[in-house]
């Protein structure tokens, strides 16, 4: 737990901090999109030079054959999942590669540097031979500083020599540096072309809930009930959902099928399995497994693909009133499989059917229709409306086409900044995020290195959950971490210098925790210099986020002039904006502000000396107290409840003087009040 100098932040660290990156929420003003004249039906819209290759560009109801392994070359999928991924017959130097990085996750897993050097030499042979793969990872080591002395140039340069190589997630370090650079018109390329990828591997008549890696922490304490869903079959309550299928319950069936489907809960995905559930499923009468046995079908996932049958599962699924299943029909008729021809006029009645009932999916694919005017006219005004809709409800194809409006400046005002966020939040959806999962079942069979070595890997990639986990790996398990450093283990220096680097970049991305974390590395001089002007930079960054302990933390820095003018006016301001976030700092804030009314009103007298003095005693005395009577949790609000008695005595016997003085002298304010007495 860290601790300000003055005793109140001590119960204020035990409260509740929101450590998530703030949700993103699409919100457009009326000056960023265009008005353009419709088209007539049948006929093509004025011409525009940002709309060339209009009907390439724009084609959103294609088929996309490619595997994830065709998406993600390089991937280390056949090391992780060597059950699922049957590749041909590999090139020599290819599986040389996967040997090598096999023998690189070993030894973070056994903490054999050893072993490790053997694997980087390898792959530095690699990399100088030409291979793209071996250069990313190579230019991941260089990065990050681990066997080879950290040279964040010739990382660049690795990374770029891979990007050009086809290797995408070099292509995804490359385009979070210019993004973190504001290198606008390199990172929106980069990011169009990635994210591309990600929707080529969505579902095609259906898009999977958008699943966010786990946050393995909540705060400063492990996320104990995150870890225990992400367990998979391991899980209690998972074992319990699935005796209650095996006994005939429909909705369990149905459950397991969906997390099956989806790889939800810490499952892996399971085509096969999921068909299975569903059709026992629907055997038992649950309609709602009916959707997902259209969509296998449509897909051909796990079975041959049959849009006749996915047809027929959908009409069920509708007539049943889910409504979602209408915008899978009306994908079936746009593009004319299942049925005997194409029909623009029963997609759009289907499409229209789903997003009346807020189904996501409808209000997208009408997008796409008016968008491309297929069987309307056109209207891109419209087409953005649905798209808007669509991107709220947490549709990543419909942030995937604002990115592309913005970035051509087609219905929206050209604006490169957003359409890199915008094509970012789709990129990271894509194949390579299956580092999470690994890493993921990493941490939860206590392999911490090689958990640790995957959410670095992420974090190189721009994945803020990534950089925060990994930040949070090093510190609480400090050397466990198996954090690999310069020429061995890492030094407690080289541990603090890149946990610094990654709560840095996280905060960054929005993460309040972060920021606040970082303010404390530099109040405290943790892995740095003590710094009390950019302790103060970085809490008013987490400030900014409406982060409660940091607005506490910058009063106090006001009330003592560290780092910050000395201002109790602010200080008080800055503690009652601490209240006004977080209800349950009331005691903090209160011990706080009678700290300061005591700092106003004698500011020369003993009690002032005394405060400034707990600073130095307090440690000494929650140590004694924590050994000789309670845990440390208790302790301190035990000693902050002493000192509250202390000072309602102080002012107490203070007011009972003030009745006795001849000729009368006002009361003391309440302490909640920085002002003055007001003379009688």
């Amino acid at each position: 737990m860290n601790r300000r100098l003055d005793l109140t932040v001590a119960v204020f660290s035990l409260l509740a901090v929101t450590v998530l990156a703030r949700p993103f929420v699409l919100v457009l003003s009326p000056d960023d999109i265009l008005n353009s004249p419709a088209a007539p039906d049948g006929e093509a819209p004025p011409a525009d030079p940002t709309t060339q290759n209009d009907s390439a560009d724009w084609d959103e109801f294609g088929d996309y054959p490619q595997s994830e392994e065709e998406l993600d070359p390089g991937s280390w999928r056949s090391i992780f999942e060597p059950d699922q991924f049957k590749p041909d017959t590999p090139a020599q130097q290819d599986e040389q590669y996967y040997t090598t990085v096999s023998k690189l996750i070993k030894s973070v897993s056994s903490g054999d540097t050893e072993l490790m050097e053997d694997a980087v030499s390898e792959i530095e042979a690699s990399a100088s031979r030409g291979v793209p793969h071996a250069r990313s990872v190579l230019g991941f080591l260089l990065g990050t500083g681990q066997m080879r002395k950290q040279d964040k140039a010739k990382a660049f340069t690795y990374h770029y020599f891979a990007a050009d190589g086809g290797n995408m997630q070099s292509k995804m370090a490359l385009a979070y540096t210019y993004f973190r650079q504001d290198m606008f018109e390199k990172s929106v390329k980069l990011y169009s072309e990635l994210a591309e990828a990600a929707v080529n591997s969505f579902l095609i008549s259906k898009d999977s809930p958008v699943i966010e890696p786990v946050r393995i922490h909540n705060g400063a304490e492990e996320n104990k009930e995150a870890l225990r869903k992400s367990r998979g079959e391991e899980d209690e309550d998972f074992q319990i959902l699935e005796y209650q299928a095996q006994k005939g319950n429909s909705l369990a069936m149905y459950k397991i099928g969906l997390f099956y489907y989806f790889g939800l809960r810490g499952l892996r995905r399971d085509h096969a399995k999921a068909l299975s559930w569903f059709l026992k499923s629907v055997e038992k009468g649950e309609p709602r497994a009916m959707e997902f046995l259209g969509e296998i079908y449509a897909r051909g996932a796990g079975v041959e693909r049959n849009y006749s049958k996915a047809l027929d599962w959908l009409t069920l699924a509708s007539k049943q009133e889910l409504f979602s299943a209408y915008n899978g029909m009306g994908y079936l008729y746009v593009k004319g499989y299942g049925v005997e021809k194409k029909n623009y006029t029963k997609a759009k009645e289907y499409f229209e059917k789903a997003a009346d009932n807020r189904d996501a999916g409808g209000h997208y694919n009408l997008g796409v229709l008016y968008l491309k005017g297929i069987g309307v006219k056109r209207d891109v005004k419209l087409a953005c409306q649905c798209f808007i809709v669509a991107a709220n409800a947490g549709q990543p194809k419909a942030f995937y086409q604002l990115a592309k409006m913005f970035h051509a400046g087609v219905g929206l005002k050209k604006n490169l900044p957003r359409a890199t966020v915008l094509y970012k939040l789709v990129a990271e959806r894509g194949p390579w995020s299956s580092l999470s999962r690994w890493a993921l079942e990493s941490y939860l069979k206590g392999d911490v290195g090689k958990a640790f070595f995957l959410y670095s890997r992420m974090a190189e990639l721009g994945y803020e959950v990534a950089q925060s986990n990994a930040a949070w790996i090093l510190d609480k398990y400090g050397e466990d971490s198996m954090c690999m450093g310069e020429s061995g283990f890492c030094t407690d220096a080289e541990r603090h210098q890149r946990a610094h680097s990654l709560w840095w970049q996280a905060s960054e991305q929005g993460n309040e925790h972060a920021a606040l974390l970082i303010g404390d590395a530099y109040y405290y001089g943790q892995g740095t210099e003590r710094d009390y002007e950019r302790a103060a930079e970085a809490y008013k960054h987490a400030r900014s986020q409406s982060n409660a302990q940091a607005m506490f933390n910058l009063g106090y820095m006001h009330e003592h002039g560290q780092g910050l003018p000395l201002d109790l006016h602010l200080a008080k301001r800055y503690y009652d904006q601490a209240l006004e976030i977080d209800a349950t700092a009331k005691l903090p804030v209160t011990l706080a502000l009678a700290s300061l009314w005591i700092r106003k009103n004698f500011p020369n007298g003993f009690l002032v000396c005394v405060i400034d003095s707990l600073p130095e005693v307090y440690p000494k005395l929650e140590e004694w107290i924590d050994n000789m009577l309670l845990e440390e949790g208790n302790a301190t609000i035990l000693t902050l409840f002493v000192c509250l008695l202390t000072v309602l005595y102080l002012r107490e016997r203070q007011r009972r003087h003030a009745v006795v003085v001849p000729g009368g002298v006002a009361m003391p304010p309440n302490p909640n009040e920085l002002v003055a007495p007001v003379p009688n």
